[in-house]
C-alpha cells in the first residue's frame, strides 16, 4: 500500500488527519526523540518534515531519528528542492499554483524529479495554495509571491479547480507558520464544496477549537507547528488530536 493510500484510509477511519509539522531549525536535537514520543502516544497521524530556512545538515538527521522513535508516516514537506531524503516515507511533491514564481510552479520541480526518481521516493502532488494571512510569512516572502486574497474565496476555488483538473491529489491551504489568522472557513468550505480533492489545512492554527472548525468546514488534514514550538507538550498534541479525529 502507497502512503497516499494509508493517509486517506485514516481520514476515512478518523474523519480527519492530524499532522505535526517538525522544522529542523525550531527544534534542539536533544529534545526530538522524546517530542516524537509524545507526539506519537498523543494521537498524531503524519510527521511532516521541512522548513523555509534549513540552515545546516540536520535534515536527514531529523528524519532517522523520527523513524527511530515512531512508526507513523514520515512525509516531507519541502521548503526547498534541497529538501530531499530517501530516509521518508514519501515527499509532498509541490507546486505553488497561488503564486506566479515559475520556479515554484515548475522550475524547481525539474529539478527535483529526477533525485526522487532515483531513490525511489513516493510522491504525493500537492497544490500548494498561500492565503493571506495578516502579516509576512516566510514562506511568503521566500517564495516571493502573492499570497490569495483571504475575501475572496472564489478565486481560492478557481485555483483548487485548475488543480484537480490538472490531476494533483492533494490541495495545501496554507496561511503560513506563525500567521496572524488562518485560513478561513468560507474559502476551506468553498474549496471542499466544489472539488474532490483531500484538502491540507495549516497555518496560523493556535488552539483545538481552531482545527477542529477548520474539520468541520471540510479539511482533511490539519498541520501545527508553530503552536506546538510555543507551547509544546503531551497534552496540547492529545487536545488537538481530539478535535480533529471527527469520528
Amino acid at each position: 500500500m502507497s502512503v497516499y493510500q494509508s493517509l486517506l484510509l485514516t481520514v476515512s477511519a478518523k474523519g480527519a488527519s492530524y499532522c505535526v509539522l517538525i522544522d529542523p531549525d525550531k527544534i534542539e536535537e536533544k529534545a526530538l526523540p522524546s517530542f516524537v514520543e509524545q507526539a506519537t502516544g498523543a494521537g498524531t497521524d503524519v510527521f511532516l518534515v521541512g522548513g523555509s530556512l534549513i540552515v545546516d545538515d540536520s535534515f536527514e538527521r531529523t528524519i532517522r531519528t523520527i523513524k527511530q522513535h515512531s512508526n507513523i508516516p514520515v512525509v516531507i514537506f519541502p521548503g526547498g528542492v534541497m529538501q530531499i531524503s530517501g530516509a521518508a516515507d514519501a515527499i509532498l511533491f509541490l507546486s505553488l499554483i497561488s503564486g506566479r514564481n515559475p520556479e515554484l510552479l515548475i522550475g524547481n520541480q525539474v529539478l527535483a524529479a529526477p533525485i526522487v526518481k532515483k531513490i525511489g521516493l513516493e510522491a504525493i502532488s500537492t497544490a500548494y495554495m498561500l492565503v493571506e494571512s495578516g502579516k509576512t510569512t516566510s514562506a511568503e516572502f521566500i517564495s516571493n509571491t502573492r499570497p490569495l486574497p483571504r475575501h475572496k474565496p472564489d478565486i481560492a476555488v478557481a485555483h483548487a479547480l485548475a488543480a484537480e483538473i490538472l490531476g494533483f491529489k492533494m490541495i495545501y491551504l496554507e496561511a503560513g507558520s506563525g500567521a496572524e489568522q488562518s485560513v478561513p472557513d468560507e474559502i476551506i468550505g468553498a474549496v471542499a464544496k466544489h472539488c474532490s480533492v483531500p484538502l491540507i489545512v495549516g497555518g496560523g492554527l493556535k488552539t483545538p477549537d481552531d482545527a477542529r472548525k477548520k474539520v468541520n468546514a471540510g479539511a482533511k488534514f490539519i498541520v501545527t507547528g508553530t503552536v506546538l514550538e510555543k507551547n509544546g507538550g503531551a497534552t496540547l498534541m492529545k487536545e488537538f488530536a481530539s478535535a480533529i479525529h471527527s469520528k
